[in-house]
């Protein structure tokens, strides 16, 4: 029982010493940076002052001492490689650093091999892979994001081309090209790289040379990225070169803030040479501990030089480490590092590559590194699985004549904003262009307006605008000579002068005219003299179609533009039937047909239970024809009663409304409009035919109708003039002529025998074609959409193409005829007669039966013919009921007074009876 007891006291002494002897008494961490430099000095005092901090916590390492080993590469890639094999021979843990990327892409192999994590905060090449060097870690956002910045800096201002100036070395060259690359992304490019020799061994003279071979160039947006020391010599020969004035745009990398925080005062001559300037500066919230260490800051650099933020990241990436190693003891118990065996073999002895120890817990380091959430002086402190920190950002500053101001920020959430990064990130994400916003700029010269970006290259040269020497529809462009020169005028030279004239700066150009004079010119072969500099932009009626946008710009359509079909027509004459013609025979014939219907339903419907639809069998019939007929005119009189005759009643008036407005409009349009016949109803027409088709010379629309459509060439026939296309339609040479619509417009206002048949069949318009990406077509386009605007674009187009000859002819369709409306008339008139007729006949029927007189004596002659006639008038203006109440009393007249005289016949029948009879009495 003893031993056992003094087994478990021994193992328990035995686990305590182990574990305090685990430990480490102190870590070793290398730095290597130029001490010289802005970004060298400032992390020098921040990597001191985070290892002090350190090594006064007792919370953190346990006791282990932080070393830090500083080392001066002097802007020497050899020397920074010399320190790093130095670090690694001393049982180095992890390297803050180098201080540049050209060093970071060799010590990364170094550090690939021997497990030893590299932290850089201003090492920020973006093209350092993780997978290629899986030990190096930016712990500041690279560069990028910086370029992603810019370009979202120039989409904002609206500038489409920028020129480049930057250090050849890895970081600079490496950031251009993805700048490069983002300003693509949003259709704006670099336009000339001006590389200077890395720093510092950039001279004034390499600079000017540079700088002169700019000042040439068309773009005045100027992207400088580089350091300190070759920055500020860019700006002080700029200034000398006068690029500093008025019309340049300057925007510099973050090295240039770096300058405005840690040197003050700048020398008046510099802080004279960089104002109007556009600068970045890494963001970092407001916090108590950045407040706090800032106000240590002055102790700690007793005033040699200011703080940047790049002090914040040196302190944060010491902390980082510290975090990782604590971790790492807590995991493992011991930092360990052995000797490889393959590092011998490789050396082969010479180059003592034996001294090199492979760091045992550097993968482990490495996670615990990538791993850090906390809450450093530059924020929350996280790592996105490509290794860059969360939600990077910059504050963007303008130099002023007072320092600097800040003008609004940059984030990787949400873009430009004068609001903080910190408040966005409490909203949903939104990268719209209405969202980005940035305060007003002094630029350049001390001006507040937005400078145009772009000048005319400085040769001395003016643009040479191509003009196509046409020779029919001169309308558009023509040849003149006033005063002995030549000259060109015409509907789209107006367009360009008005538009050039509302440029906010002058535009030197002079007009060439292309072409024989003999027959228009080759329009595509116009517009290809662009790309090979014969000329600097084209003006004229030129077509905007796939085949050219591909190879130029063009400014905003000036006009609409479209191929259409032109063909012989025949107008069609109104007949005396025209009002038929709204509808086909077939649904005449169901509409009547429905009537009928509609209305022995109805009858059937409410003919037990409504004295309106009973009576006689005639009477019914007539019921059901009025009622059915009537209610096309919604005059039906009679009254529905049962529920199932109204609802049909009520679906019959529905469908008759729509009919009755259906043939209305029909008719309107058939009386009104114009009726054309042509065998050529548009495009398609052609296309099923073999009749061959005209085209203008000179015109996209052959190619079109060869490439798109199809049509064998056999079929196309040129055509230079109007004329021709008159000659050419009317002889039957072609069955149509296809052209764009502008032309055809001035073609139809002179030949009326002719008319567009079908729509247009392809969509464009004309504008003024320029090199790729230039600038002035931007502006033109914006002066085009002003001339819309303010209406000058259509005192232009009237000024020029406003002939309206066939106008009288075309008034006159307008116009209703006699001959549309004669066959209703005839129908009415025939109804009307043959009711008169009828009518006529049955009072004449009527007046013979009981209106005419006996006969007087037949000597009065005249008289008594008068007297009938007036009898008669006044039989036919005598109301029926009054007309029958005396037929019926002079037929009661007569029939009493045939009774009297049949008494009286009677009684003297009975008399001459009677006598006889007393005579033969008498005689017996």
């Amino acid at each position: 029982m003893n031993l056992v007891w003094h087994v478990s006291i021994l193992v328990l002494y035995i686990g305590i010493f182990s574990e305090g002897a685990s430990r480490p008494d102190a870590v070793k961490v290398g730095a290597i940076f130029t001490f010289s430099t802005i970004n060298g000095k400032v992390s020098q005092i921040a990597i001191k002052a985070a290892e002090d901090d350190i090594n006064s916590d007792p919370s953190i390492l346990g006791g282990t001492k932080l070393s830090i080993l500083m080392h001066d590469s002097n802007f020497s890639g050899f020397l920074g490689i010399i320190g790093a094999l130095k670090f690694m021979e001393t049982d180095t843990v992890a390297i803050i650093g180098p201080q540049h990327s050209v060093m970071a892409h060799v010590l990364s192999h170094l550090a690939n091999e021997l497990h030893v994590p590299l932290l850089s905060f201003t090492a920020l090449d973006p093209t350092l892979s993780r997978l290629q060097y899986p030990y190096f870690i930016q712990t500041a956002p690279n560069d990028e994001f910086q370029m992603t910045a810019i370009a979202d800096m120039i989409s904002y201002f609206r500038w489409g081309e920028i020129v480049a100036v930057y250090s050849d070395d890895d970081q600079s060259r490496n950031g251009i090209t993805a700048l490069g690359d983002k300003l693509a992304e949003r259709r704006c490019k670099i336009t000339y790289k001006a590389a200077l020799p890395p720093d510092p061994k950039a001279t004034q003279s390499d600079i000017r040379d540079q700088l002169v071979k700019v000042q040439m160039m068309e773009a005045r947006v100027i992207v400088l990225h580089t350091y300190s020391k070759t920055g500020l010599l860019v700006f002080k020969e700029a200034q000398n070169l006068g690029m500093m004035d008025h019309g340049y745009v300057w925007i510099a990398s973050s090295w240039l803030s770096t300058v405005l925080d840690s040197v003050s005062p700048l020398p008046s001559k510099t802080a004279h040479s960089i104002q109007g300037v556009l600068t970045l500066r890494p963001h970092t919230p407001n916090s108590t501990r950045k407040s706090a260490f800032m106000s240590r800051w002055q102790k700690l650099s007793n005033n040699s030089i200011g703080f940047n933020p790049y002090g914040l990241y040196a302190y944060d990436t010491v902390w980082m480490i510290a975090r990782a190693v604590d971790l790492l003891l807590d995991q493992q118990g011991t930092i360990s590092f052995s000797n490889g065996s393959y590092l011998n073999h490789m050396g082969k002895g010479s180059l003592n590559l034996s001294a090199l120890s492979i760091f045992d817990g550097g993968k482990q380091l490495l996670d615990n590194i990538l791993r850090t959430n906390m809450t450093g002086l530059t924020g929350p402190i996280q790592f996105s699985p490509d290794r860059s920190p969360f939600h990077p950002s910059f504050d963007i500053l303008n130099v002023i004549e007072t320092g600097h101001r800040q003008i609004g920020y940059w984030s990787n959430y949400s873009g430009l904003s004068v609001v903080t990064p910190e408040t966005l990130y409490t909203r949903p994400p939104n990268r719209s262009s209405s969202s980005q916003q940035l305060d007003s700029v002094v630029w350049p010269g001390g001006t507040t307006e937005k400078p145009r970006g772009w000048v005319f290259a400085n040769n001395g040269r003016p643009l040479r605008i191509g003009v196509p020497n046409r020779v029919s529809y001169q309308d558009f462009v023509s040849r003149s000579r006033v005063n002995g020169t030549d000259t060109v005028q015409g509907y789209c030279i107006d367009v360009f002068l008005a538009a050039i004239k509302l440029l906010p700066y002058a535009v030197p150009y002079r007009f060439i005219l292309f072409g024989d004079g003999h027959k228009n010119p080759s329009y595509s072969e116009l517009v290809n003299m662009i790309t090979t500099n014969v000329f600097d932009a084209v003006v004229g009626d030129i077509a905007i179609v796939p085949n050219r946008t591909k190879i130029v710009d063009f400014t905003q359509p000036y006009i609409e533009s479209g191929l259409v079909v032109v063909a012989p027509v025949k107008k069609s004459n109104s007949s005396a039937w025209t009002f038929l013609r709204p509808f086909t025979p077939s649904m005449w014939a169901v509409t009547a047909a429905f009537f009928l219907i509609i209305g022995t339903v109805v009858w059937i419907l409410e003919h037990r239970i409504n004295d309106e639809f009973r009576g006689p069998p005639r009477k019914q019939i007539a019921t059901i024809l009025w009622f059915s007929f009537s209610t096309m005119f919604f005059a039906h009189r009679e009254n529905t009663v049962s529920t199932l005759g109204r609802v049909v009643i009520i679906i019959w008036l529905f469908v008759v409304l729509i009919i009755n407005s259906s043939y209305t409009a029909s008719l309107t349009s058939i009386l009104t409009v114009q009726q054309l016949s042509s065998p050529i109803t548009g495009i398609d027409s052609l296309l099923t035919s073999t009749e061959r088709i005209g085209f203008q010379v000179g015109s996209f629309a052959e190619n079109y109708l060869m490439e798109e459509l199809n049509i064998p060439k056999s079929r196309l026939v040129a055509l230079g003039s109007p004329e021709e296309y008159a000659v050419a339609l009317e002889n039957r040479t072609v069955a149509a002529v296809v052209d764009e619509e502008p032309y055809i417009e001035l073609f139809l206002s002179d030949h009326c025998k002719f008319k567009i048949r079908g729509q247009e069949f392809t969509k464009s318009g004309w504008g003024f074609a320029f090199p790729r990406d230039s600038p002035l077509a931007l502006d033109l386009s914006t002066a085009v959409l002003t001339l819309s605007e303010n209406g000058e674009l259509q005192r232009i187009h009237d000024k020029w193409l406003s002939r309206k000859s066939c106008g009288s002819q075309a008034n006159e369709s307008d116009e209703l005829q006699l001959e549309s409306f004669l066959g209703l008339f005839l129908i009415c008139g025939a109804a009307c007669i043959l009711a008169l007729l009828i009518y006529f006949c049955l009072i004449l029927c009527q007046y013979s039966r009981h209106g005419i007189p006996e006969e007087s004596d037949p000597s009065r002659g005249a008289g008594l013919h008068s007297a009938r006639v007036r009898t008669f008038l006044s039989f036919a203006d005598e109301k029926e009921d009054v007309y029958k109440s005396k037929s019926k009393r002079k037929r009661e007249e007569m029939l009493s007074s045939s009774r009297v005289k049949e008494d009286e016949s009677k009684r003297t029948q009975m008399d001459s009876s009677r006598q006889r009879h007393d005579c033969e009495i008498s005689v017996h």
